[in-house]
Order: structure tokens, then sequence, then C-alpha cells
């Protein structure tokens, strides 16, 4: 048992009364504490059950997780009509939160586990609508801005862990020079783009399947910024790919229905598409840079078990985009290939 195990087991008595008090569930029963999950982040998540009723325990270390933006961004999504779990107690002094239980199956479990296409339908449908009312409640001032440095900061990460710790070896100065040109090219389109509210990790791993809108998970790195990133994230996902005609189609259907709604999206849907091209091409690469640093860093390999589909990602948006000419030769030279 490692010390924040013993931690959360002697604060989960004191508050759970709290929780089956709001949930009219009457008294605490006897009941169990199981591992029901963990991420890329140092947070992990247990399931307290009694056999009728569960709940959902966060641990997240304080000395390496700040909860208070988890608390106040589930907030503003709960204010945009946004499915979130409901905090029913926490001590962020201690990093320990107590969630409600949004069940076992994220959407990309349903679909890895088989799911009828009028079902994937409903789910991929729901999740846009979410998006859309989320991006509409957005306003300056409220949360950080995704700015060029925090761009900038993410880029880094594939060549400083990535080429460094996966390739072996630097970058050349050839390299270097098409580096510095992809960069620039992502970065000019991307703060082109109107700014709302952004998840930053709005995939299938992080919504979970019900019956109606999806329960929206590990949000608490929300920033203000462009306006593709989100639905690109879901429809260009790094743990799920739709077939590229697929992909387009959905992003189109958003498109459509964000621009009804005002959300701020380009007049045209052919700008959308290459803006949602470049902004997947800077996500793909800074998560096979934070993959890298997972791995190499904190001992998670398998998370890099899943670089093929990241990189197969960089060369179809090549194949459709010859700005991309210099992210080509990149991955060329670092020996990449699809």
């Amino acid at each position: 048992m490692d010390s924040r195990w013993v931690l959360l087991k002697a604060w989960l008595p004191s508050v759970l009364g709290q929780a089956y008090q709001a949930q009219g569930w009457g008294e605490v029963g006897e009941g169990r504490l199981e591992p029901a999950s963990a991420d890329a982040s140092f947070r992990r998540y247990f399931r307290w059950t009694d056999g009728a009723h569960s709940l959902i325990v966060m641990d997240a270390p304080p000395d390496q997780e700040d909860s208070r933006p988890f608390v106040r961004i589930a907030g503003l999504l709960d204010d945009a009509g946004v499915r979130t779990p409901q905090i029913f107690a926490s001590d962020l002094d201690q990093g320990l939160l107590l969630l409600e239980d949004m069940g076992a199956s994220t959407y990309l479990q349903t679909i890895q586990a088989g799911v009828e296409e009028e079902e994937l339908e409903r789910m991929f449908d729901t999740a846009v609508n979410t998006l859309v009312r989320w991006q509409l409640s957005s306003r300056p001032g409220v949360l950080p801005e995704y700015d060029e440095a925090v761009l900038r900061r993410e880029l880094q990460l594939f060549p400083d862990w990535f080429v460094t710790r996966v390739k072996g070896r630097d970058l050349t100065a050839g390299e270097f020079e098409d580096w510095v040109s992809l960069c620039r090219l992502l970065l000019d389109s991307i703060l082109a783009e109107n700014r709302v509210f952004v998840h930053r990790d709005y995939m299938p791993r992080n919504l979970m399947s019900g019956s109606g809108d999806p329960g929206v998970l590990d949000f608490q790195d929300a920033l203000y910024g462009p306006v593709s990133y989100d639905v690109t994230s879901l429809f260009a996902d790094a743990f799920f790919n739709l077939p590229p005609v697929r992909r387009e189609a959905w992003l189109e259907r958003y498109w459509q229905r964000a621009w009804d709604a005002g959300v701020g999206v380009p007049d045209n849907f052919s700008t959308f598409l290459d803006q949602s091209r470049l902004m997947g091409v800077q996500r793909h690469l800074k998560v096979l840079g934070i993959f890298a640093r997972i791995c190499h860093r904190d001992g998670k390999p398998h998370y890099l078990t899943d670089a093929p589909r990241f990189i197969n990602y960089l060369h179809e948006a090549c194949s459709r985009d010859a700005r991309l000419a210099p992210l080509q030769r990149l991955l060329g030279s670092l020996e990449m290939p699809a």
C-alpha cells in the first residue's frame, strides 16, 4: 500500500455520507474500493461500490497535480449545459475528490467492443452538439490563453523527446530549418483562428457512453484558444482513427452546426478543413512528444504503441496539403514511414 492509498482510505469514510445524502441513497453501507482507471498524468481513479451504488474517488497528488482547475472548469462546463461528474466532496490541499460515477464505458471502449452504425452516429452526433454548447459559452478573460508560447512549448516536445529519446539523435541543420518552417506554418494558421473555450482532450477516451449526451471527463487543462482544436481531437483522435472520408464528413457536419449556431468558424468549409488539418498536425506532433516523455521519464512504454497511428496521420496530412513539404522531408529523414 502506498502512502496515497492510505490517505485516501482514511479520508473516504468522512465524506461518503455527503454523497449518499445528496443522491438520496440513505445510510452508507458496507462497500469496497478498487482501481477504476489511471491516465497519462499522476492522477488515479478508484471506484467505491456497495453493490447497489457507486462513486469515483480521484487521487491527484498536490505536489504534481493541481485539482483547483478541475473544480473551476467543471463549473464552467455545467453552466454551459455539459454533463460532467458531480463533485460531492473535496480536499484540494490533499488532492482528493469524491465524484459521481458516470459509468464504466468510454466512447472508445464502446467503439472497440463493437457498436452498430446507428449507435455510433448517435454518439458522435451528441458529442458534436455538446461541443457546440461548450463553445457557445466561451468568453475571453475566463480561461488562460492558448497562445503562441503554449503552442511552441507543445511543439518542442517532439524534438526534445521523440527525436532525442526515441530516435536517439538531434535534428541536423537541414532538419532544423524544415522544423522552423513547419512550426511557422502551423502557428500562423492556428493563431489566425477564432477563439473559444478549448477542452484540449475532447476525444472518445474522455467521453462517457450513455443513452443521452456524453459525460465529459479530463477537462482540467482547458484553455481559451483555436476553434478547430476540440473537434479535430474528436475525429483525429490519438487512440482511434476514422477513415479520412468519414472524418471529413463529420468535420463538415460539425462546421455546419457551429456556423449555424454562430460559434465563429470560417464562412466556408474548405478553409475550416485546412485549419483542422494543420491543427491535427500540431496535436499529433505534440502527442508523439508527450508519449515519448511518458515512456522514458515515467516508465509507461505502452503509450508509444500508438505512435504509428500518429505518424500515419502526419503522412496523410502531407499528401493533402503541399504546404507541409517540410514535414514530409522530416518524416523521411527521421525514418518515420507510413
